[in-house]
């Protein structure tokens, strides 16, 4: 494949290669099951447990040394039961994490058409794969969906001083495969991490994923190029200007 001039491809992981937010909600919605089951909370409290907890999730800072990721996303649990039902949930709690945890890795999967696009897209450039998040997460996912062997790094920002959108990361990606910024393009689903990021580093090009075409007519911060499947990629390298 001619990449004119392409040297690599930097590709975020969440909801770019994998379907993290399908396999969270459709985990989530095995907790409501068990929820229902196993608890005498109703069905409104359910759904404000489920709630609650994915919002705690979007906020959540690992604080203490002592504390692991497993152990504050239990607490996550355990306090959004207490917020509708005062009372000891500490078992619920971890039963609801550990059910949640797995069936959401089981269900990150890497699709056929993406693994055969990675393996093509290899013959002619470097892959790295740049990830933000903990590090213990985000290597549990990388683990689960087989990703690794398509790509000649990995890069998780949880491990480093900084993550995207910071510059250095992205140089930090780009020393790894011995490539000049310019030589490089980045690919995620993420404006405000992936796209600007891509841009602050001074990449060649970045290449928006949003699967959704009926939102955002005038992203910003402005990629390069959009595409609405990750399998489209290869049509836009190959005519990048």
């Amino acid at each position: 494949m001619v990449l004119n001039g392409i040297k690599a491809v930097i590709f975020d992981l969440d909801n770019t290669l994998i379907d993290t937010s399908g396999a969270s909600k459709r985990a989530m919605a095995e907790v409501a099951k068990l929820l229902t089951e196993k608890s005498q909370f109703s069905e409104e409290e359910v759904h404000s447990i489920c709630h609650s907890f994915q919002t705690k999730l979007i906020h959540e800072v690992l604080h203490s040394p002592k504390m692991t990721i497993d152990d504050l996303r239990v607490s996550h649990f355990e306090t959004s039961m207490q917020d509708v039902r005062p009372g000891d949930h500490k078992d619920l709690a971890e039963e609801c994490y550990n059910l949640w945890k797995t069936y959401r890795l089981q269900l990150m999967t890497l699709p056929d058409s993406t693994k055969s696009m990675l393996s093509e897209l290899r013959k002619s450039a470097n892959l790295v794969l740049l990830t933000n998040g903990n590090r213990q997460v985000q290597r549990e996912k990388i683990e689960a969906c087989g990703v690794s062997p398509y790509f000649d790094a990995v890069v998780v920002g949880g491990e480093h001083a900084e993550e995207k959108p910071a510059p250095s990361i992205f140089f930090h990606c780009c020393d790894l495969v011995q490539v000049k910024p310019e030589d490089c393009v980045m690919v995620g689903d993420n404006l405000e991490t992936d796209i600007l990021g891509g841009l602050n580093a001074g990449l060649k090009a970045t290449i928006w994923l949003n699967k959704n075409p009926h939102t955002n007519g005038n992203p910003k911060p402005t990629p390069h190029y959009i595409i609405n499947c990750v399998t489209r990629l290869p049509d836009v390298l190959r005519n990048l200007q």
